[in-house]
């Protein structure tokens, strides 16, 4: 098993080092906010260090799936409230706001499947990271919120908006209303986690489950990620047609040849991503 930290921070200050830790086991690979002193809240330079991390995952020929968690016990308790009350409007919405809004989006977008470790804490940003990604798993411990109406403000980095596509209108409506966050059966209920487990298991879960997928064809992954993606804003009729024009081009490749063949030999697969 290969473990390979490395920092990846705006900034080269030593406490930097705690920003994000970054780690491959095998073919998954794993980001850990990691500022647990501040339950993981994001900062500027929080949110280039994820990125710098993501950047590195997406292109990393041996990550076929990426897992998302926090240290200590928060996943990520929200923006760094200091921080965000510091900047004017325009400064807001040219840094830091683009800055989160654009790595959201690319983690939703990436093309490798992604899994929320959700141990604690998901607030504000963190809810948000959370509903960016592909697959959400949380421990019983974990509380999810956007709290934000209590600052005078509401959702900022994309949860207005994936929030109300993800659960019924009414209770996102609620949730950004109240503030009030819910715990993980509620989640759960609500559809926003696939499940809940142990707090002592979330990792090993996890970590199963990312093995389990990745190995799956890489390509076919990929394809499979970007129909979804496209589908969800076309229509019905054009979304089946470029369903059937993916799954032709998919049909074509090493991997769906392999995995046919393997299974009329009884045998299992072995893909290589071409």
């Amino acid at each position: 098993r290969l473990r390979a930290h490395q920092r990846a921070a705006a900034r080269p200050s030593g406490s930097e080092r705690k920003r994000r830790a970054r780690e491959r086991e095998g073919a998954v690979g794993v980001i850990t906010v990691n500022r647990p002193d501040k339950l993981n809240a994001l900062d500027l330079t929080t949110i280039e260090a994820m990125g710098t991390a993501f950047s590195t995952m997406e292109s990393d020929p041996e990550v076929n799936v990426i897992v998302v968690t926090g240290a200590g016990r928060a996943f990520v308790a929200g923006g760094d409230i200091a921080d965000l009350n510091s900047r004017q409007g325009l400064a807001h919405y040219q840094e830091f706001a683009g800055q989160i809004h654009g790595l959201f989006r690319r983690i939703e977008l990436c093309e490798k499947p992604t899994i929320g470790a959700v141990n604690g804490w998901a607030l504000g940003g963190g809810c948000e990271l959370m509903l960016s990604l592909d697959i959400r798993i949380l421990s019983d411990r974990a509380k999810i919120g956007v709290p934000e109406i209590n600052l005078g403000l509401f959702p900022g980095a994309g949860g207005t908006q994936r929030l109300i596509r993800q659960i019924p209108l009414c209770r996102a409506k609620e949730l950004m209303f109240t503030g009030e966050p819910i715990d993980a059966q509620e989640a759960l209920r609500l559809g926003l986690a696939n499940r809940v487990v142990l707090a002592d298991e979330l990792m090993k879960s996890c970590m199963e489950l990312a093995e389990k997928i990745a190995g799956k064809s890489s390509l076919a992954l990929k394809i499979l990620k970007r129909t979804l993606g496209d589908g969800q804003d076309m229509s019905l009729p054009a979304s089946l047609a470029h369903e059937q024009a993916m799954v032709s081009l998919v049909l074509d490749s090493h991997d769906a040849d392999e995995g046919c063949s393997a299974f009329l030999e009884k045998r299992d697969a072995k893909f290589n991503g071409s």
